[in-house]
């Protein structure tokens, strides 16, 4: 006899879910977010070609650009737009996205960067918010790179506007370039 079964309550291990068509934040729903998180694909962007009001990234191909962030002088640069609210879904029937990667394409400065990428109705709003990440990037003097940086942040609803800003320590305007890698889900 299992858990349970002296109740007519069955096991967890032996009930079908919803998933994310099921009670937001339940269990269920948490673990399918987790699951899809883990195993979706994903979808990388570099600066829009033909920028509009709505449309700052294109997909990434033979002749797309990094995004360019620059430093302010020994502070915050200004907020550059990374996706506007018609660059998601990437993929069709996708609900949400998060940022998940950067791979740096060129740095200016040997030094370290402190880079902010953030999600609302502009850069500040999103500190406001409190929908911001922060990263640091070690520039060494090959400023060559090869490897994909990690950022951690939340889901965000398709059509959210993201943006980025950097600090180069100890410098006057410093750039860095990167492509930008999302993760998208259904529900």
């Amino acid at each position: 006899m299992s858990w349970g079964e002296e109740t007519g309550i069955r096991k967890i291990d032996d009930v079908a879910t919803l998933g994310l068509a099921g009670v937001n934040n339940s269990l269920a729903y948490r673990v399918h977010e987790i699951e899809k998180h883990l195993h979706s694909s994903g979808s990388w962007f570099g600066a829009a070609a033909t920028p509009t009001a709505t449309h700052f990234a294109d997909r990434i191909g033979p002749a797309i650009a990094a995004f360019q962030i620059d430093a302010g002088n020994e502070d915050w640069g200004t907020w550059v737009q990374l996706l506007g609210a018609d660059d998601t879904p990437a993929r069709t029937s996708q609900a949400f996205f998060d940022p998940h990667e950067i791979l740096i394409s060129t740095a200016q400065e040997e030094v370290i960067y402190f880079i902010q990428i953030g999600r609302g109705a502009s850069g500040a709003a999103s500190l406001s918010a409190g929908t911001y990440t922060e990263l640091v990037v070690g520039v060494d003097a090959t400023k060559k790179f090869k490897s994909v940086t990690k950022v951690q942040t939340g889901r965000a609803p398709a059509g959210s506007l993201l943006w980025a800003r950097c600090l180069a320590i100890g410098k006057n305007t410093a750039t860095i370039d990167f492509y930008l890698g999302i993760h998208e889900y259904a529900g």
